[in-house]
């Protein structure tokens, strides 16, 4: 989205509230978000060097590391300030992951690792992951990043406040309606089940599309030793909880435990 069509909220909190460049690197859940998105990707990508558009890519968390491992990375993001930022690792320009500024078939890899967050209309979703099928080449990889529908009841659940009637109530319209009006901590949001997201990804154009777990389903309790000890939790518990996201990836059923949700796919040609 150019930054003219942003939602005004959103705008305001990546440029006056939130610090998107810490995200993934100033909570243990974050860590855990970060490594098991590139462990993800890294399974499924083509051979460095091979073109990559990192859409919605922020300050370039995952540009930072696209490009330390060879991949030729472009970023587009809608907020001034990020792309400023992400300038620093790769090329970033200001763009709309619904009109997006490259030729057809341009790329090998197109990632949407934030867009699909902040577009509760589904023709808006659909616009940008067809943008994204239309700029990757025939047979290239398409994968986009979702919040899981229930995150935020797992999440408020470790902070030890979700009994606060203003946040139940704002968590049960939620699960009730996958949206969020951005009047709280977080800004205006959609919130994906796991076979929505596939749904939209295979009828932007993509095939072969598998969906999943990002955290696993034991990310909260690192929330909730964080919030009740105010430090870090063990390694152990660290890595306790990486490797259930890694057990939890042959269930399906458990996809729905996960704070994040990944869907991979591929263009049809």
């Amino acid at each position: 989205m150019a930054s003219t069509d942003l939602a005004p909220e959103v705008l305001t909190f990546y440029t006056q509230l939130f610090d998107e460049d810490a995200r993934l690197t100033s909570s243990a859940d974050g860590r855990l978000e970060l490594l098991r998105t590139q462990e993800l990707l890294r399974r499924f990508l083509p051979a460095a060097p091979a073109r990559l558009l990192d859409v919605g890519g922020g300050t370039g968390v995952h540009a930072r590391w696209l490009v330390a491992d060879g991949y030729e990375v472009r970023l587009v993001d809608p907020v001034a300030r990020h792309v400023e930022q992400a300038r620093e690792i790769c090329p970033a320009d200001l763009g709309d992951a619904r009109s997006l500024d490259a030729q057809d078939a341009s790329y090998d890899v197109v990632t949407l690792l934030g867009p699909l967050y902040h577009l509760p209309q589904p023709e808006d979703r659909s616009q940008a992951l067809r943008e994204a099928v239309r700029v990757t080449r025939p047979g290239g990889l398409v994968a986009a990043a979702a919040i899981n529908r229930y995150s935020a009841l797992f999440e408020h659940t470790a902070l030890a406040h979700l009994h606060r009637e203003r946040l139940r109530d704002s968590i049960a319209d939620i699960l009730a309606t996958a949206a969020y009006d951005g009047r709280g901590g977080f800004t205006v949001s959609y919130f994906h089940r796991a076979e929505e997201l596939a749904a939209e990804a295979e009828a932007a154009g993509l095939r072969d599309v598998r969906v999943f777990g990002v955290e696993g389903p034991a990310w909260s309790l690192l929330k909730a030793v964080e919030q009740s000890t105010g430090a870090p939790p063990g390694d152990d518990l660290f890595r306790s909880a990486l490797t259930a996201a890694r057990l939890a990836e042959s269930h399906p059923e458990l996809l729905a435990a996960s704070s994040h949700l990944l869907a991979v796919g591929w263009v049809r040609g």
